[in-house]
This record gives structure tokens, C-alpha cells and sequence, in this order.
């Protein structure tokens, strides 16, 4: 259940920041209350992840990671964000350094 939650709490952030770049600087009203929004449920459910026992490393770990990079996938294909080589592979070291700290944490 930990980690559907956590699923949802990275959705959320995904959701809020990709609406921050639309809100254009807290100016427009709807993708203000959706960025606002966003936040608040992603470390709601974040806050529900960690009172259900997830290492806090862990949680925060794989929240940030897989939000980085699905913000930097999103912003490159739908939002015509630059995303070079090195960015690509950036992004797929992070997600391996934290499958590392998943891998290493004990069960």
C-alpha cells in the first residue's frame, strides 16, 4: 500500500509542477490552484508513506528521483524543452543511484 501511495505522491508533484510552468508566475488562476494543489496532496500522500513505515531515505529518494525525471520527459516531449545526451543519461544515473539505495536498504 506504501507504494502505491508513493505512486500517487509522485503523480501529484508531477501534476503541480508541470502546472507551475503554466501559471506563469501565480498569474492565472487555474494552473495556480492545480500547481497549489499538486504540492499539497504529493507530500500529503508523502506524509502517508512515511507514517506507514518506508525508510525516509528510500521514500524521498525514489519521490524525487522519478519526479525529476518524468518532469524532464514531460517538459522534452509535450512542452519543447531541450533534453541533450548527457541530460538523458543524467537522468538515468539518478534513477539508478536510487534502485542503489533501494536495493541496499534492509527489508
Amino acid at each position: 500500500m506504501a507504494w502505491l501511495l508513493l505512486v500517487g505522491a509522485i503523480a501529484a508533484e508531477v501534476t503541480g509542477t508541470i502546472a507551475l510552468r503554466f501559471s506563469d508566475g501565480f498569474t492565472r488562476a487555474l494552473p495556480t490552484v492545480v500547481a497549489l494543489a499538486g504540492y499539497a496532496v504529493a507530500f500529503w500522500l508523502l506524509a502517508q508513506v512515511l507514517s506507514r513505515g518506508m525508510n525516509i531515505g528510500v521514500a524521498y529518494g525514489v519521490w524525487a528521483a522519478l519526479g525529476v525525471s518524468l518532469v524532464a520527459v514531460i517538459g522534452a516531449v509535450f512542452l519543447g524543452d531541450s533534453l541533450t545526451w548527457i541530460q538523458a543519461g543524467g537522468i538515468a544515473l539518478v534513477i539508478a543511484g536510487v534502485l542503489a539505495l533501494e536495493l541496499g536498504a534492509a527489508h
